[in-house]
């Protein structure tokens, strides 16, 4: 946790909870958020659970459970609870509990299991998958290079044919597919991408909008024309669609640019302000700040 002085946290809750800022803006003080943690932050980004877009919503839930803070457990038990939340938003928040990792939250989490809201009922069971595994004290296969809080670890194997034929069963457990698919993204070779991307056409919506995020973490070119095709489907899933856009925009490229261009105006909101946010981070990943500080890490 970064010591930041109370005053300075709610100047930044206040540019995150200001609905009369730019998206990118708010986005940018969400993160410096998560970045300093503690309860001021933790409360500024509570606060914020009032807002109408589902698409900063959700990556609030995401940030809380990234923090794996426990004071932000009930928060984020009563944004699971409420009906009245966008699916993507409920099902963000059941995910960030499994993230935490608390076995207290397991009540709550089974509660859900059997939620009328698809998304919201698979987060749940992966989350007490993850939260079972942290109590079995199971050791990682390998590091996760992304540094990220992940749903599931990563399977052991590190053959690519074996994992991508997990990763397309169906009759697997999406706990298990998941396993998958995090070894695939460790893997970071063509050919794993290539694999992880075919799961872009997996039955469940959920399991399309993970394999997008994953994609987004390795920004690797040949995963572009997976991502436009479902992003380009007005057909699909709007949680997979925004995370499809957000993917692009990580990895940056001039056709990333052009295709979320294309979708400024889409009719889906949470679609189209993740286009504008993905833009906003492809101008960062292009920017000379970001070419040097990557030069630094070198």
């Amino acid at each position: 946790m970064v010591q930041v002085d109370p005053e300075n946290i709610r100047r930044i809750g206040s540019v995150l909870n200001d609905k009369g800022r730019p998206l990118k803006e708010r986005f940018r003080a969400l993160f410096t958020l998560r970045n300093i943690g503690g309860p001021d932050a933790i409360e500024s980004i509570n606060q914020c659970f009032r807002d109408d877009s589902a698409l900063l919503k959700h990556e609030l839930a995401y940030c809380l459970g990234q923090m794996q803070d426990k004071e932000a457990i009930p928060i984020l038990i009563k944004v699971l609870e409420d009906v009245q939340q966008e699916p993507m938003v409920r099902h963000e928040a059941a995910e960030a509990l499994g993230a935490i990792g608390c076995s207290e939250v397991k009540p709550i989490l089974e509660k859900y299991l059997k939620d009328p809201v698809i998304e919201v009922a698979e987060t749940c069971e992966i989350a007490l998958g993850r939260l079972n595994w942290i109590e079995k004290k199971e050791e990682l296969a390998d590091e996760n290079p992304y540094s990220s809080v992940d749903p599931t670890p990563p399977a052991a194997s590190k053959d690519v044919a074996e994992l991508k034929k997990i990763l397309m069963d169906e009759s697997a457990s999406l706990f298990n597919r998941y396993r998958a698919m995090f070894s695939l993204r460790n893997i970071r070779t063509e050919e794993s991408i290539i694999a992880l991307s075919a799961g872009l056409k997996g039955k469940s919506a959920l399991f399309r909008h993970e394999v997008a995020f994953v994609l987004g973490q390795l920004q690797e070119p040949c995963s572009i024309p997976f991502l436009a095709e479902n992003l380009r489907d007005t057909t699909e899933n709007e949680m997979v669609r925004h995370e499809c856009a957000e993917a692009l925009g990580a990895i940056a490229t001039d056709d990333c640019i052009e295709i979320l261009n294309e979708y400024l105006k889409d009719d889906k909101r949470v679609v189209k302000e993740s286009c504008e946010v993905a833009l906003d981070l492809c101008e960062y990943e292009n920017s000379p700040e970001f070419q040097y500080a990557n030069l630094l890490k070198v």
